[in-house]
């Protein structure tokens, strides 16, 4: 029997040392310890479908709480079932003392496990889902405030309207128009649309 640890943030800088710390505690071997750096909507992420071809039958997997294995009520589920039926492997929540399938393997165990599993199955899927409504009204109220998003917009230099002229002519060859303007292919035929738009009002 071998132990692992998964541990999960849902961004490259979000601190991972808390779960760390708890895998110390329970004495997972660092080379045993994977650590995925992605949203908990799914379970498409690298180190996970790492860590599930490492697991064998009777080997047990620590996690610091629920909602570091998935966010998603679904496939949360889908995922235990996957792993403590099919695989046969042990699941130990370090937080949660009563999801420990080493623990009360008779009827009524399991149906306390179940019960427990479902209830934060279903809060880790809410908080979730209440992460992304805030950050829509986020986004909401700073595009009302005037903030842009996305790429800032580039701009043509200001003989763009000579540099087109020229390349009309043939004077200048079209990667020689992109150099001068600065502007990429598609960027340079936006400003080019944008330009004819305007000589033409």
């Amino acid at each position: 029997m071998a132990s692992y640890g998964y541990v999960r943030v849902s961004s490259a800088d979000q601190n991972e040392d808390r779960q760390m710390i708890a895998m110390g505690g329970v004495r997972i071997p660092p080379r045993n310890i994977f650590m995925d750096k992605q949203s908990g909507k799914d379970f498409n992420r690298p180190a996970y479908k790492a860590l599930m071809g490492k697991l064998r039958s009777g080997d047990l997997l620590y996690v610091k709480s629920i909602d570091r294995l998935g966010r998603n009520y679904e496939e949360i589920q889908s995922q235990w079932r996957l792993l403590t039926k099919e695989k046969s492997v042990d699941i130990a929540v370090i937080d949660m003392p009563l999801l420990d399938t080493r623990n009360g393997k008779d009827l009524m165990g399991t149906f306390i496990a179940d019960l427990v599993l479902q209830i934060l199955s279903f809060v880790a899927h809410s908080e979730r889902d209440s992460i992304k409504k805030r950050q829509a009204e986020g986004i909401a109220a700073a595009k009302a405030r005037g903030v842009l998003f996305g790429r800032p917009v580039k701009k043509p230099p200001e003989d763009f309207a000579a540099l087109v002229k020229q390349w009309e002519r043939g004077k200048l060859g079209f990667s020689e128009v992109l150099a001068q303007t600065g502007l990429t292919q598609a960027t340079f035929y936006r400003r080019l649309r944008e330009y004819r738009g305007g000589m033409s009002k």
